[in-house]
């Protein structure tokens, strides 16, 4: 049997074809360059209480305004996606693989936080170009130990069924203004019960389709995520994280989000990916 008829055999899940995952509306933004020069396509994938809305604050645009084709899908039950509160993790990686597949060409996924999850499940769906993992939350009893740590308050909730709740401290730093972090946590919404407890104690993606590059990056500052899980995530995907002092968890939306995305664009154009299918 050849490699692709074997890796072919490995993707295709019998029971997820007896229970498919409910069809829903999805938000999608996008931002495009005014001229096309071939740069890498990116799709953008929030994290839990996020949406679309947190990319195209300024990231959409910066990567357009560098000639990247920037998207953001927005998982059911999250920013102008239609309801879903039972949602699991699985339906939020068929939501992107959803809209990754119907992109003009082979994207390169950006998840942020828990959003870093939903890639790393994607990406056992979906051939990607490239994959970025940002702040990357990847769950299990490690990020639930973690959580209990750093916010007992805001993770204990979550247990049983309730709001996994973020602090201001946590998600920004202190160079962010005031009114701009009330106005972000105001946008925040929640997750499904069943997503946040399958992030708090939940297995390991699957290995991804076709091997493609990852990179890590966070802040050694950040209140969600350690240091310590940063390397494990880096370690995982052969390479080390690449941090950026000084910054909260939400590096999107931070005062220095230039930096990392920057670096992202940098990276991509560095490190070409073996095969674009486009």
């Amino acid at each position: 049997m050849s490699e692709r008829t074997i890796e072919r055999v490995r993707i295709m899940r019998s029971w997820e074809w007896a229970r498919p995952v409910r069809p829903v509306r999805r938000e999608v933004l996008s931002a495009t360059p005014e001229l096309e020069e071939g740069q890498p396509l990116l799709l953008f994938v929030p994290g839990f209480g996020h949406g679309a809305w947190a990319y195209a604050e300024h990231w959409l645009g910066h990567a357009a305004e560098r000639g990247f084709p920037a998207y953001a899908v927005s998982p059911r039950g999250h920013g102008g996606s239609g309801p879903a509160p039972e949602a699991n993790l699985r339906a939020y990686a068929h939501d992107v693989v959803q809209v990754a597949a119907g992109l003009p060409r082979q994207a390169v996924l950006v998840g942020h936080g828990a959003g870093a999850l939903v890639v790393a499940h994607a990406l056992a769906r979906y051939p990607a170009r490239a994959a970025v993992l940002v702040a990357p939350v990847l769950g299990g009893w490690a990020t639930f130990g973690a959580a209990l740590r750093r916010n007992p308050l805001g993770t204990l909730p979550a247990v049983f069924g309730g709001r996994l709740r973020l602090s201001r401290r946590q998600l920004f730093s202190r160079e962010l203004p005031d009114a701009d972090a009330r106005r972000h946590a105001a946008r925040l919404g929640r997750a499904a019960r069943r997503a946040q407890w399958q992030l708090l104690t939940g297995a390991d993606p699957e290995p991804a389709v076709g091997r493609p590059p990852v990179l890590v990056l966070g802040s050694p500052d950040d209140r969600v995520v350690p240091s310590s899980a940063l390397t494990r995530a880096a370690r995982r995907y052969g390479s080390a994280p690449l941090l950026f002092p000084g910054m909260g968890h939400d590096l999107m939306l931070d005062a220095r989000w230039r930096e990392p995305i920057d670096a992202i664009l940098d990276w991509l154009v560095k490190h070409p990916a073996r095969d674009d299918r486009g």
